[in-house]
């Protein structure tokens, strides 16, 4: 199969992919150009499955992008926040850190029961891997995912209560 089959063939799925995943159709039509670019580059002598291996290529790009904004978005709110004023008032201080301790436990206490126990005993109990999965008497994979989970978990709730707050700070 030729590019211009290639193409012709599975751009209404690729693109289909990429508007699902980007939900902008700006961004899927530049993304399943790049899909193709890439597919065309690429050596396809030993591709079985061409649909498949253009959708994983779409859904890796789109991930990339997506990615990237969330983390470029997280920067953005640590900078703001970082710069922002900082109160002069002590009992402010003491009532903000209040306020965050609060907020941080509220979180802590919305993550499920086997992902807490596990953050708890990690970096409470300062526990290592194998010592966690040894006590709870479950892998040592399952105990790194569901650490990476729970710091997941508490980062997205994190970066949604920044934007609450700037959102709050720019309604005042």
């Amino acid at each position: 199969m030729n590019d211009r089959e290639l193409f012709e063939t599975y751009k209404e799925q690729v693109f289909h992919l990429c508007y699902y995943m980007m939900q902008n159709r700006s961004d899927a039509e530049d993304l399943c150009q790049e899909v193709f670019v890439k597919a065309m580059l690429a050596d396809r002598s030993e591709v079985r499955e061409l649909k498949s291996w253009l959708l994983r290529i779409a859904s890796n790009e789109c991930s990339r992008i997506l990615k990237r904004r969330r983390n470029g978005l997280a920067k953005e709110l640590r900078a703001y926040l970082l710069t922002r004023p900082r109160l002069s008032n002590p009992v402010e201080e003491i009532v903000d850190q209040r306020a965050i301790r609060m907020e941080f436990d509220r979180m802590y206490g919305e993550l499920p029961d086997k992902v807490r126990i596990v953050v708890t005993l990690r970096y409470v109990n300062e526990m290592t891997v194998p010592e966690i999965a040894n006590v709870m008497n479950i892998p040592e994979g399952t105990v790194k995912s569901r650490l990476n989970r729970g710091i997941k978990l508490l980062q997205h709730m994190a970066v949604f209560k920044e934007k609450e707050m700037i959102r709050n700070e720019s309604i005042l």
